[in-house]
């Protein structure tokens, strides 16, 4: 269902003054140096083993794609969704500031650039960004960029942490700016001249997780393996399924498809 904002937005993000104090190890694919380190690698590994929901986030990519569109994953990180797209068939390049993880995935053959800049305008179909905004202290400028790569008619699928009541030590180890609402976000794209397809909350019983990660969880914002992989093999096959009744209201994630018109 198509959904048209055009009425008074929230705010469309809410910072966490300590994130500031970190700007130096922000993952923002619009940098224009020439070395980045990002800080949340460690994480990056780690979630490599939840299955179900790298699955499930290589879904919402694979339902936008076409077989001919020029995709660009912007933020690849360590691949995990930018490999099997390719090993697919898919014509899949990324932006991928962190020079290690990027000479990794050239080093596998894959299409890796370390800024924004060097991607034509108007050469996408389809571009996906997934755990990425929050990184970027000026994210409407972001988006204003990635529409700007779109072809009239192309899609942007997007993927954010959800609700600043969850902001805990892990957001602040990998230098979030913010945790997005649904309204914050509708705003974000529609303000870039995207028209907005589809918007929900994701994971709705991620956001109990989470919000029990903030209050008992450790202070270094490591994520812990084992529960990792229980929660991911256990109970977020659940979560899907309850989203379908929950995501106009609480999840841990946003997602959205917003798409150029002209």
């Amino acid at each position: 269902m198509m959904v048209c904002y055009r009425l008074h937005f929230a705010p469309r993000s809410v910072a966490e003054p300590t994130a500031r104090n970190i700007h130096h190890r922000i993952r923002d694919p619009m940098s224009t140096e020439p070395a980045y380190a990002y800080s949340g690698v460690d994480n990056l590994e780690i979630m490599a083993e939840a299955v179900n929901y790298n699955a499930f986030l290589l879904g919402l990519v694979t339902a936008q794609a076409r077989p001919d569109d020029q995709i660009l994953d912007f933020g690849a990180g360590t691949g995990v969704l930018m490999r099997p797209l390719a090993a697919a068939g898919y014509h899949v390049s990324c932006i991928e500031p962190d020079e290690r993880l990027r000479k990794r995935l050239q080093a596998d053959g894959l299409r890796a650039h370390p800024t924004i800049a060097e991607v034509p305008e108007q050469s996408c179909d389809l571009i996906y960004t997934f755990n990425v905004l929050e990184h970027i202290l000026d994210d409407a400028d972001a988006v204003r960029s990635l529409r700007e790569r779109l072809r009239p008619g192309g899609r942007l699928v997007v993927y954010v942490p959800a609700f600043p009541i969850l902001f805990s030590a892990l957001d602040r180890k990998v230098a979030h700016f913010r945790r997005y609402r649904y309204e914050g976000l509708a705003a974000l794209l529609f303000g870039a001249g995207l028209r907005i397809d589809r918007i929900a909350y994701q994971d709705c019983l991620g956001f109990a997780a989470t919000l029990l990660f903030k209050l008992v969880g450790n202070e270094d914002g490591t994520i812990n393996r084992r529960a990792l992989i229980l929660f991911d093999r256990c109970v977020f096959p659940l979560s899907r399924f309850l989203d379908r009744f929950m995501g106009r209201w609480i999840g841990k994630n946003l997602f959205a498809v917003a798409r150029r018109d002209d």
